[in-house]
């Protein structure tokens, strides 16, 4: 066990970039460390030199969060590195969109397999961590499309597929000092948003601005909103909150 400072210890799936990795870079700054796992270890390596430089800890982790015994040996190698994680952010996501009639099996599978499987498969690994400590935190990135959205029959479904998920993880793991909770985002600039900007060929300021104009708060979210919102349920304080869904999108949700 290399826990040799005592921190405790946090997995973020898809923390290469976007929402995952202002998540790993803050719970760093919150003290813990994080083990940023995507797809690509490289791709990670980014991530861990920005919590470096902030002077915390990170490990750089490749694994398809789809795959059971890469999610296993991830969990491990995390374990025997960094040492026993404690808290588990399921935030790895793709998008296949595309209205129902034209949307292949393959559309539909790589965005199940990814959020849903990977969430099951990556806390399934984690969970015994947590219940020997006898403390943890999991924080499920679902968004507001799980309350539908148009050319989304894949991604809305696993978002609220996530909700779902979470609140009987919630119920299961609670007697263990475990707590689990849903953020759900609403607009956020990302690759990932601009990526669907690009697919609908409107031009990223154009679509920022039209998104914003439908927002309260009359701004698009970024990553570190997210993050902001993470590092509270991965908190001590925390504690009594579980089981819940917070649509953190600028304004009213639900």
């Amino acid at each position: 066990m290399s826990e040799s400072n005592g921190a405790r210890v946090a997995i973020v799936t898809g923390a290469a970039r976007g929402i995952g990795a202002a998540t790993a870079i803050r719970l760093a700054q919150d003290g813990f460390a994080v083990a940023v796992l995507d797809l690509d270890e490289g791709s990670a390596k980014g991530t861990v030199e920005a919590i470096e430089a902030a002077g915390g800890r990170g490990l750089a982790v490749g694994a398809d969060v789809s795959d059971a015994e890469q999610v296993q040996a991830a969990v491990d190698r995390i374990a025997a590195e960094l040492g026993p994680p404690v808290v588990l952010v399921n935030n790895a996501g793709v998008l296949r969109d595309n209205m129902l009639f034209k949307m292949s099996d393959s559309d539909w599978d790589i965005v199940m397999n990814v959020h849903l499987r990977g969430a099951f498969l990556m806390t399934r690994a984690a969970q015994k961590h947590m219940i020997d400590a006898k403390w943890g935190r999991i924080i499920n990135l679902s968004s507001t499309s799980a309350l539908g959205n148009r050319g989304q029959a894949n991604y809305s479904t696993a978002k609220a597929g996530l909700q779902g998920f979470t609140k009987t993880l919630a119920i299961e793991l609670g007697k263990f000092g475990v707590t689990a909770n849903a953020i759900a985002p609403g607009f956020i600039q990302t690759e990932m948003t601009k990526a669907t900007a690009e697919r609908v060929g409107i031009p990223f300021d154009d679509f920022i601005k039209g998104a914003a104009s439908q927002i309260p708060v009359a701004r698009v979210g970024q990553p570190e909103d997210i993050a902001h919102l993470a590092s509270f349920f991965a908190s001590e304080g925390a504690g009594f909150i579980s089981g819940q869904v917070v649509y953190a999108a600028g304004g009213p949700k639900a």
